[in-house]
């Protein structure tokens, strides 16, 4: 065998789903990355396989595999994955990044800076036809605060450091990122949120964090405060969101995730003047990258190796 040349996987069985319309898209570089494996589509009804490659799949597809021997979520995020009834001892394995982090870290910068420079307000005055300065603002009034601090949330924090924002970052438990002011646990919650300004959300979704941004923690953030949310939906309180807006504490927010998406009709974010929504779209999977780590992981596994990404069911991450 060549160096750098996949061995082939006989008697391999690994099923695709995909709740996406470009589903059957990722098989070909599946079976490539795989040779001799065989790699199919899942349906009802579908032979046994050795691994399943998942994004939000119905509850049929885990119960008609019982002999899995792992899960591979292609997805950074698994907490559609957690509300199902998982089959005992089969390990659930998330991406480590595979591309997304770059992808989360310009996204934040540019709304972190888009907010900070006040450009949204420039390109209100060019469309129509005003031709404005606003005072230059300091860094230092505009601390940066990051919740969560897992492989996208570290990446981000770094990424607004070098723009000489000071940088808190906040987790569940302690870590040390050089160059950010860390806090850790619930205990520090709400004194991070004191020393931020400019608050991004990361965090994974799970029943402790779910609602975390509601209007009591909205009202410990910094007075003229800013929410980027590019993690999950429910992490926000909508209706709290827009009552801290409309009332004056927060100047507005940058919103990638929706708790109903597409976001309905009618929503109150659609035409809010300060608030600016994207498709959840911050940070995309890569499917070559994704392909490349799962096949990797795969054979890993087969050899009895350890992998990374794999998910602890107790905290859901």
């Amino acid at each position: 065998m060549q160096s750098g040349e996949n061995p082939r996987m006989p008697s391999l069985n690994v099923t695709y789903y995909s709740a996406d319309m470009d589903a059957a898209s990722w098989i070909p570089g599946l079976q490539a990355a795989l040779p001799g494996a065989s790699v199919t589509l899942w349906e009802p009804g579908a032979p046994q396989a050795d691994f399943a490659v998942v994004w939000k799949p119905p509850q049929q597809l885990l119960d008609e595999q019982p002999g899995l021997k792992a899960i591979f979520n292609t997805g950074a995020g698994v907490d559609a994955l957690m509300k199902l009834n998982l089959p005992a001892g089969v390990p659930v394995i998330r991406l480590d990044d595979a591309g997304m982090s770059v992808q989360m870290a310009e996204y934040v910068c540019h709304a972190v800076i888009r907010h900070f420079r006040e450009l949204d307000g420039y390109e209100a005055d060019m469309g129509q036809g005003k031709w404005s300065f606003r005072k230059p603002r300091s860094r230092v009034d505009f601390p940066v605060g990051v919740l969560g601090l897992g492989v996208l949330g570290e990446r981000v924090a770094k990424a607004v450091a070098q723009f000489d924002f000071p940088v808190n970052g906040w987790s569940r438990s302690p870590k040390a990122v050089p160059g950010i002011h860390s806090f850790a646990g619930e205990d520090q919650l709400d004194a991070f949120l004191a020393a931020s300004r400019i608050v991004v959300c990361l965090l994974p979704l799970t029943l402790d964090t779910e609602n975390l941004l509601n209007a009591q923690r909205l009202a410990k953030i910094r007075p003229g405060g800013y929410v980027i949310n590019v993690a999950r939906g429910a992490h926000v309180v909508d209706a709290d969101l827009l009552a801290a807006i409309d009332g004056g504490h927060l100047a507005g927010a940058t919103l990638d995730v929706f708790r109903v998406e597409p976001l309905p009709p009618g929503h109150a974010f659609w035409n809010h003047s300060k608030i600016t929504i994207t498709p959840h779209t911050s940070a995309r999977t890569l499917r070559s990258e994704s392909i490349a780590q799962i096949a990797s992981k795969i054979g890993a596994l087969q050899r009895g190796e350890a992998v990374a990404g794999r998910v602890d069911a107790v905290r859901g991450y």
